[in-house]
């Protein structure tokens, strides 16, 4: 074991005693241990810095494999450059036409006008202003979603991630603002914009960074940045920023030389508007390559451990000129078994176009820029050729000063050879700016502007009467296309807040707690887990590009919740409005329910006159609070000065309101008697299997609760009745009635019985004639039957006569035949 001393002095002020002992032990001469202060370090043998995850590749790499790397890399950056130029062309006459800078001419005469029309900056200018309005409130840029079901628990998280992840971004990231403002700023005219989101080793922390985008250097066919196959990023490092990462292991150590002085055509463009030059640029021009590569030594292999051929995503890190690679390193998660690449640029677009790079302003209204720039120039020369205008004089006519214009009120003299001063001189026939120009600079310029959508409504056009439908439909129409750009940006800027929130939860181990105490069960401890709980979305809406439109939406919301308010949460409606408004402590002015502290019925009452609100509680007794509510509604002083209110209406709902409160919490204080258990919170949520079988026990409690109300009602009733003496002289009235209608009930029974006797003996009577009757019928029968015997007797006699007297006819006449025949035949004979 040796005991080692340190290389340097101890600070002044601190003994050598203090100094750290450090002991090296040597076991195994390939094998070294050493200790500082009881903290052990092993170099154990056979381990490769290669083999860590994030070590730099190009430390282990042999030079020529190096070398031929960065040749091949550079060239394919080279194509990658000039496949573009046409788009970078374009991009040097656009940030012309802005005019940051005034344009000195000296053609057709010196000092022509060089003005240039703001149809570009001003979009630019009004986009970057509405959009970090809308982007970056005071409060924070960022807001939390919770994934999953809702709980307590992730409600809390949420907003513990929240607030430190604005904190982030206002507070620890102190560059994340201006660069999102530059962003803005390059975004609507060259169309495309990125953000770097990466974590810096010299900051030790996450970072996002604003990169140009013709700085970002795509190949010819990429579509996007997630499939795109290399994504080359042209930075600019000093020396010292090149030695510290070199210092830090970051980088390798190689000697770089002097930088080379070497300036893109577009950022001379913005250096000449600027007004600025790059005399003193000594900045390395360093290039950083997201691409697919198959490295030697460290090959994809399969299963059985054979090379599969297939191309891994690194990141490569080398100097252009001398094409020294500084750094290769692996650009995939550590525990991906899928090697996806990892996409730290955040690409945001204005407007999406036929290949990787968006359209801005000066593709789409850069014609019309340059023909209003031409234009406004005509005319301001043409009116100053009519207000100083030139000609020709003879060369016999001197005039003092000859070439500066005479000033107002001024009188020079002036030497003539010969004839008169008119003679001498000949203006030239300037005519005045032509109105036929003026009018068709107002037509590019409408057409310019409503392209680019920054035209200003005419609301003096529209009716103050109008309903909030027919405003907010116009709005929406006029402002279609800056709500769809802020929809993108709106988009992008969420994957940068996921990058940023991804790099603030994992890839540093001091992010795993919170730098400094909150209110969570694990302490600072629980970022970790907060941060698996939410998402992170920007606190900009997609839906409404600015506050006017936020507003006239709130605006019409209120009017639907007027004509049905009870559907609606009016509180909460007026909170989210006031937020949109942008008020602070809403809270404050509008009292959630939550907050309102238990109190006593008349306290409530007051409350009530007065607008503020209450809130009954479960625990209250409902019983008593109802009857002093409704003693307060009956109460005819009360009644006279509530009358009086203009918020008569409201006072009197509220108070309904806060009764039908109480009211269902007593019904449910019997229902929960009836069951002979509490009933569950109804805030908490009810599994479908619980309230199917609560919904079966509170149908049979229901009956039971609501015959305990008709019973109680019906004795509270009685008593009222023995009470009162009207109901008491009503009741005597009742008896005197009812002795009176006994004495005729006996005297109708009495009738009754006369009436039965009379019957009975009529009915006698009547029984004695019906049976004489029967007597008489029956003998008058017996006499009609005789006679009809005897009747009957002298018919069948007769008969009997009538029928030999026929028979003696018949054998007469058949004798009579029989002796005509025999002589008709004797005289044949």
């Amino acid at each position: 074991m040796v005991m080692a001393k340190s290389l340097y002095q101890a600070p002044q002020g601190m003994d050598e005693s203090q100094e750290p002992d450090i002991e090296i032990e040597i076991e195994d001469p390939e094998s070294v241990k050493i200790g500082i202060d009881g903290i052990d370090i092993e170099l154990e043998p056979g381990k490769d810095a290669s083999e860590e995850f994030g070590a730099n590749l190009a430390e282990e790499m042999d030079e020529r494999d190096l070398l031929t790397l960065a040749s091949e890399l550079a060239a394919d950056v080279k194509n990658d450059i000039n496949s573009r130029k046409d788009w970078e062309d374009m991009m040097k006459e656009g940030i012309k036409l802005m005019g940051l800078k005034y344009e000195s001419r000296t053609e057709p005469w010196p000092g022509a006008c060089g003005v240039f029309h703001p149809m570009i900056t001003e979009a630019v200018v009004r986009f970057q202003s509405d959009t970090i309005m809308e982007t970056f409130p005071a409060r924070g840029p960022a807001k939390t979603k919770i994934v999953g079901k809702q709980t307590a628990e992730k409600e809390n998280a949420a907003e513990r991630v929240a607030e430190d992840l604005n904190w982030q971004l206002t507070e620890n990231m102190s560059e994340f603002r201006p660069e999102h403002e530059r962003m803005l700023w390059s975004l609507p005219g060259a169309g495309s914009a990125f953000k770097k989101v990466y974590k810096d080793p010299t900051l030790a922390r996450q970072t996002s960074v604003f990169v140009p985008a013709e700085d970002i250097m795509l190949p010819y066919g990429a579509s996007e940045l997630l499939t795109c196959h290399r994504i080359t990023h042209r930075m600019r490092k000093t020396k010292n920023e090149v030695v510290r990462l070199q210092y830090d292991g970051f980088w390798r150590d190689v000697e770089l030389g002097d930088p080379p002085k070497v300036t893109t055509e577009i950022q001379k463009r913005k250096d000449l508007e600027l007004g600025v030059s790059a005399i003193n640029d000594d900045r390395y021009v360093i290039y950083e390559s997201s691409v697919d590569l198959d490295l030697p030594g460290f090959e994809d292999e399969d299963k059985d451990g054979e090379p599969t051929g297939i191309a891994l995503p690194y990141i490569v890190t080398y100097v252009e000129g001398t094409n020294e690679v500084l750094s290769i390193r692996r650009n995939w998660k550590e525990m991906d078994k899928t090697k996806q690449k990892r996409i730290h640029y955040v690409h945001y677009q204005y407007i999406p176009g036929f290949g990787a790079y968006g359209f801005g302003l000066f593709h789409l209204i850069g014609g019309f820029a340059k023909s209003a720039t031409s234009i406004i120039r005509q005319l301001v020369d043409a009116g100053t050729l009519s207000n100083l205008p030139g000609g020709l004089k003879s060369r016999g006519l001197r005039i003092k000063g000859d070439d500066t214009p005479i000033a107002p009120g001024e009188f020079r003299d002036v030497d003539i050879g010969s004839g008169a001063i008119r003679d001498n001189i000949l203006p030239l026939p300037y005519k005045e700016p032509s109105q036929v120009l003026a009018g068709l600079l107002d037509k590019i310029v409408d057409e310019g502007r409503r392209f680019a959508a920054t035209s200003d409504m005419k609301v003096a056009d529209m009716s103050n009467q109008a309903p909030v439908g027919t405003t907010l439909a116009i709005l929406e129409r006029t402002l279609k296309v800056m709500s769809a750009v802020q929809a993108r940006v709106h988009f992008a800027f969420k994957q940068e807040l996921k990058l940023i929130a991804e790099l603030v939860r994992e890839d540093y181990p001091d992010s795993k707690e919170y730098p400094y105490d909150v209110d969570a069960p694990n302490g600072r401890k629980a970022k970790y887990e907060d941060y698996r709980h939410v998402e992170i979305i920007p606190v900009s809406d997609p839906n409404a590009a600015t506050m006017s439109q936020r507003v006239v939406q709130y605006q019409a919301v209120l009017q639907l919740a007027q004509t049905a308010p009870q559907i609606y949460d009016m509180p909460e409606l007026h909170k989210q409005m006031l937020h949109v408004l942008g008020i602070k402590n809403v809270e404050k002015l509008i009292p959630a329910s939550e907050d309102n502290k238990p109190t006593d019925p008349v306290q409530e009452n007051q409350n009530i006159l007065i607008g503020k609100p209450v809130k009954a509680f479960a625990y209250q007794d409902q019983e008593a609070h109802i009857q002093v509510h409704m003693a307060a509604m009956q109460d005819p002083q009360m009644q006279k000065i509530i009358g009086q209110n203009p918020q008569a209406q409201v006072i009197s709902a509220a108070m309904m309101a806060h009764i039908s409160e109480h009211v269902g919490f007593a019904y449910r204080n019997k229902m929960s008697m009836a069951l002979g258990v509490p009933l569950p919170d109804s805030k908490e949520g009810l599994t479908p299997e619980i309230e199917y079988q609560l919904s079966q026990l509170l149908a049979q409690a229901a009956p039971q609760v609501l015959a305990q109300s008709q019973a109680l009602v019906a004795q509270k009733q009685a008593q009222q009745n023995q009470e009162d003496p009207i109901i008491q002289m009503q009741q005597k009235e009742l008896q005197i009635k009812e002795q009176e209608l006994k004495i005729k009930e006996q005297e109708v029974q009495r009738k009754g019985m006369k009436d039965k006797v009379d019957a009975a003996a009529k009915a006698d009577e009547i029984r004695l004639k019906e049976e004489k009757m029967h007597g008489d019928q029956e003998l008058a029968g017996t006499k009609l039957g005789i006679e009809i015997k005897r009747d009957k007797e002298k018919n069948e006699a007769a008969q009997e006569a009538e029928g030999v007297r026929m028979g003696l006819d018949i054998a007469k006449h058949k004798a009579t035949l029989l002796s005509q025949r025999t002589q008709t035949k004797g005289t044949n004979q």
